[in-house]
């Protein structure tokens, strides 16, 4: 038996977590201490990419979302962009045959009209050919933030009130969350954040609430299947309480 199974036949099947979250951090500086050029390290991530959904699949998680590209990574150089654009149009093509076979859907989060021409024909290709697929579905956050996300939500509310088809005293969490671009996907259970930093950076601030939270030093083109089952079976570790106290969450369970 392999490490990998090992840890796998360690994991508690009724407790896999339906949605996980990952910030994929740490191509530039893995390329950097290998002496590539920052885009080499995309490109290598753009395999760590390909195990991470293929696992998640295999374990029956339902939602995996991937912060493929903030709004603020627009300010980057210009030529770091351009590659991260043909990386992700270019990878999206090469993945979709496996993508089918696997039964994994593609849906698009973000501001992706942003997104260059033909990376974003490519995007929209895969997301719509993967669309009838009822396994994982891979949410792919693409010139995204959650700053944006709520202030798009804010002034779609403001448009229905202003139009008379909402009173603002009706206005609960659930109106915000059916505005956001999650709308329909249940919120994480497990954020993880590879490359050693201990931030969120601007990703999914509403919906990760009451997610569990997983940092490791590796860098996402490091981040292993085994260290991925690791970070699942520390989630398994954890009391999720939402706000109440160990006696109650024993008692609703």
């Amino acid at each position: 038996m392999t490490e990998l199974e090992l840890k796998i036949s360690q994991l508690d099947p009724e407790r896999i977590p339906v949605h996980v979250a990952m910030i994929m951090d740490g191509n530039g500086r893995w390329a950097k201490s290998h002496g590539y050029i920052r885009s080499d390290g995309h490109a290598e991530g753009v395999s760590t990419v390909h195990r991470v959904t293929k696992l998640s699949s295999d374990l029956g998680i339902k939602y995996l979302t991937l912060y493929a590209f903030s709004t603020e990574n627009w300010n980057r150089p210009k030529d770091e962009v351009d590659t991260l654009m043909y990386l992700i149009g270019w990878a999206i093509e090469r993945e979709l045959p496996e993508l089918l076979a696997n039964n994994v859907r593609i849906v698009l989060l973000g501001d992706i009209e942003r997104i260059p021409e033909d990376a974003r024909q490519r995007l929209f290709y895969a997301r719509n050919a993967t669309a009838h697929c009822t396994g994982l579905q891979l949410n792919m956050c693409l010139s995204y933030s959650s700053r944006w996300e709520i202030t798009e939500a804010v002034r779609k509310i403001a448009y229905l009130a202003a139009e008379g088809k909402l009173d603002p005293k009706d206005i609960t969490e659930n109106t915000i969350s059916d505005n956001l671009t999650t709308a329909g996907i249940p919120d994480p259970d497990l954020l993880i954040r590879t490359g050693g930093e201990y931030r969120i950076s601007n990703y999914l601030l509403w919906q990760i609430a009451y997610s569990e939270l997983y940092f490791t030093p590796a860098l996402w083109p490091e981040f292993s299947d085994e260290e991925y089952v690791e970070a699942l079976l520390d989630f398994q570790k954890r009391e999720r309480r939402f706000g109440m106290t160990s006696d109650q969450v024993k008692h609703t369970n």
